[in-house]
């Protein structure tokens, strides 16, 4: 019972397949209260088919998957009436006004007239829209409706929000914004699933992330001890160069940890680049063209999986 309570999302062996494609392939992971967990991949690695069935849109073909304390088979409208989501797509109703969008959300979650009202003029104040409250969503910008997304899944005072890329498209001010404000909900004691593509925002944002490829977790943590475990602390990214790499220096050698080559560039993983840089020249190797630089999730990805975060 004490680890149930110390959970809201739980999967084991989790599985989904249509038909012989295996979109998820027996992904484990357990969530915590309080923490943002993110899920990184490329396109087709499985996370929106993860979240799906974390938010109860479509049934798991196999394993076990608990929110909130629920099997999401046995109890859908449970887990739903503590959840909000923010999809892809907006889903906005066009047909009504902002305040309205999230007054009507409000009392589809059987709150009163008076409390759907205050809370919708609460959260259009939190997401900075209250001046856009009698406008409709077509004619707000693409920062602003996804703020409104965010706003509407959080008018049933959610204990899980889940979030698949939710700025994704937005310019660098308004989601500057949404990071502020997601922060704040997770310090309120929100827990947040998201998915993204953007490493900035899965380093600021995630407690953890699960680094999903083909359907299957390759790599679960802390995004500093992703970096520190796989990649190390910075990259060396070697456009020209003279001379011959010593053998075996793409499986480590000396103070590189794994050497990659990437398009026409070769990239050095380690923990010093003026150790990197002087082992090679060390060995004959003359660096003509390189930059050093601090080791990311992206370069954890490459690493782990070959593939760029970006990939169709």
């Amino acid at each position: 019972m004490r680890e149930e309570r110390q959970t809201v999302a739980r999967a084991r062996g989790l599985v989904k397949r249509y038909g012989p494609v295996e979109a998820v392939a027996g992904i484990d992971f357990t969530i915590r209260p309080r923490e943002c967990y993110g899920f990184l991949g490329p396109n087709g690695a499985g996370k929106t088919t993860t979240i799906r069935m974390v938010t109860c849109r479509i049934p798991r073909t196999a394993g076990e998957l608990e929110v909130l304390g629920r099997d999401v088979d046995e109890a859908p409208a449970a887990i739903k009436a503590q959840m909000g989501v923010v999809s892809q797509e907006n889903n906005l109703d066009e047909s009504l006004t902002v305040l309205e969008n999230l007054y009507v959300y409000g009392r589809y979650h059987g709150l009163s007239h008076q409390e759907a009202l205050r809370r919708s003029h609460e959260l259009l104040e939190l997401m900075q829209l209250e001046g856009k409250a009698r406008v409709r969503p077509m004619h707000l910008s693409g920062g602003m409706k996804r703020r409104l997304a965010i706003a509407r899944a959080l008018v049933n005072r959610p204990r899980l929000v889940v979030l698949d890329e939710p700025t994704t498209g937005l310019d660098p001010q308004a989601r500057l914004l949404v990071w502020q404000r997601l922060a704040a909900l997770k310090e309120a004691g929100v827990t947040l699933i998201l998915t993204t593509h953007y490493m900035e925002e899965a380093a600021r944002l995630c407690d953890r992330v699960a680094i999903v490829d083909q359907g299957r977790v390759v790599a679960e943590d802390a995004p500093d001890r992703l970096v520190a475990r796989h990649s190390g602390q910075v990259v060396v990214e070697l456009d020209r160069w003279e001379g011959a790499l010593p053998p075996g220096t793409a499986n480590g050698a000396g103070p590189i940890r794994r050497a990659d080559p990437i398009g026409e560039s070769l990239y050095l993983y380690g923990d010093d680049g003026d150790q990197i840089l002087g082992w090679l020249r060390a060995r004959g190797v003359r660096p003509l063209s390189f930059r050093v630089r601090a080791a990311t999730l992206e370069d954890v990805f490459l690493v782990l999986t070959g593939k760029e975060l970006r990939e169709a």
